[in-house]
């Protein structure tokens, strides 16, 4: 109870009241469960995109040989 009190301060009441009543509106009444409602609207925004410089691109990219994989797991 402390713990949602507390963000009160820094996501205001409206936020953590509507947290509140999503988290009861799935049956679940945990505070961790109110907290991870508030962080995801916090974070509502897209991720950076973060454009690889050429000298750092991949010229070889990886191939996955899976059947190499197997035969090191037999030899052990």
């Amino acid at each position: 109870m402390v713990d949602i009190l507390a963000v009160v301060l820094t996501d205001g009441l409206p936020a953590v009241e509507a947290a509140c009543a999503e988290a009861m509106g799935h049956g679940v009444h945990s505070a961790d469960v109110i907290l991870n409602i508030l962080a995801r609207q916090r974070d509502a925004r897209p991720p950076l995109t973060i454009l690889t410089p050429a000298p750092l691109s991949l010229s070889h990219p990886p191939v996955a040989d899976c059947a190499r994989y197997d035969s090191l797991r037999r030899t052990l």
